[in-house]
């Protein structure tokens, strides 16, 4: 495989680095690029010059809003936007949601929810995981039953949701639910659509080890949910889940925001000295950086490959898993090197730092303050969309038989 950029390719490139240059706001790169908090007007606000660009949704078809890229300009966006220190574009409903609906949604749910998607109408979240349904999806308790009136076809639904990723920000939640009890568990699942706002949604917060408040718990009592709300199936909202699990692994993999985090961790190796020479220069941590910069570049290819199986019809399946399991393992293996490399500057952890307009001077070199924080966030990262563990279970039943 020749992994060196076409003409072609090249010429995508830096039309990208262009676009970034010109219209990604310096305010949110430096937020970004100093680990502080981004609000949900920020991400809003990417999210909506991308969408201007017509460049949000790279992974869609064109006949739904996307640019008609191929694996590997998506690729190289992704990696030039990392590098500018770009907000993630926020992926419950682009990378996640969308992807599902262009493939089990019926006509009148594209129309509707694709372009609201795209506009920024909604802000969706993820209700998959519930207390003692995390790993095990297929065992959620969250019930949703189907009934009648002079309103129209409902189900009301009544449960609970744990680990909803910004949902404090959300209107929407679509929801793994349990339509049927007298089957094997993963044929009585199916896929809602929830409005957040409706009677009965209540969202409390989880604040998680760093102080941050990013994730949720939901819970519904007697929420009603219109019949039209479920996409595909009812009882085959299994199948549903699985396609997004695949999406979701593969951006939990952030092979991007690995290639950006090596990059800064490189500069700040040259600069810090230990004992009189520079951290890069240290056997150790210099044979740790080589060992993850081999690891990463390998990712980088497996990528690629999973890329272009979407791109030509397929759907990722012991691919997405595995990049999860190495896209997590790197980026806590650079968070961890990272924190090596601040050294003392990393050991105090001041909240307050890290939200815009803290009038203290950035802890340590380069903004130091972000980097206890990202270390024991990152932490979360091998259980969350699946744990690695169940991962490789997967990897063996698909690929080794077992």
């Amino acid at each position: 495989m020749d992994l060196n950029f076409t003409p072609e390719e090249e010429a995508f490139r830096e039309r990208v680095v262009r676009f970034l240059k010109e219209k990604l706001p310096a305010r949110l790169s430096g937020k970004v690029r100093n680990g502080l908090h981004l609000t949900r007007a920020d991400m809003v606000e990417w999210h909506a010059i991308l969408n201007e660009q017509g460049w949000l949704a790279n992974h869609w078809p064109e006949q739904y809003g996307g640019p008609g890229w191929n694996a590997v300009q998506k690729f190289i966006f992704e990696n030039e936007c990392a590098l500018a220190g770009a907000p993630r574009i926020v992926p419950f409903g682009v990378n996640m949601l969308g992807p599902v609906l262009i493939k089990y949604g019926s006509e009148a749910q594209k129309r509707y929810w694709l372009p609201r998607i795209l506009e920024g109408a909604d802000w969706w979240c993820q209700g998959y995981s519930e207390p003692g349904s995390g790993s095990d999806l297929a065992s959620v308790k969250t019930s949703a039953v189907r009934g009648i009136d002079d309103e129209g076809e409902h189900y009301i639904v009544n449960g609970q949701k744990t680990w909803t990723t910004l949902g404090q920000h959300a209107n929407m939640i679509f929801c793994l639910v349990r339509t049927a009890i007298d089957v094997r568990k993963q044929e009585g699942i199916s896929f809602l659509l929830v409005d957040m706002n409706a009677p009965g949604v209540e969202v409390r917060p989880i604040i998680t080890l760093e102080g941050e408040h990013e994730i949720n718990e939901v819970f519904f009592t007697d929420v009603r949910v219109p019949a039209a709300n479920l996409v595909g199936e009812e009882n085959k909202g299994w199948t549903v889940a699985k396609y997004l699990l695949t999406y979701e692994r593969t951006n939990i993999a952030g092979v991007g925001f690995s290639v950006a985090a090596l990059a800064r961790l490189r500069r700040i190796a040259a600069k810090v000295t230990r004992n009189g020479r520079p951290l890069a220069e240290d056997p150790y941590f210099a044979a740790r950086l080589a060992r993850v910069e081999i690891d990463l570049e390998n990712m980088k290819t497996t990528n690629l490959r999973v890329i272009a199986a979407v791109a030509g019809g397929g759907v990722p399946g012991a691919e997405s898993s595995m990049l999860k399991i190495r896209g997590t393992e790197i980026r806590q293996e650079l968070s961890s090197l990272m924190r090596r490399a601040m050294g003392p500057h990393a050991q105090p952890f001041i909240e307050e730092a890290l939200h815009e307009g803290h009038d203290e001077a950035p802890v340590g070199p380069e903004g130091a303050a972000s980097a206890a924080a990202l270390y024991f966030n990152n932490r979360k990262l091998s259980i969350f969309g699946g744990s690695n563990e169940i991962q490789k279970n997967i990897i063996s039943k698909m690929i080794l038989g077992l």
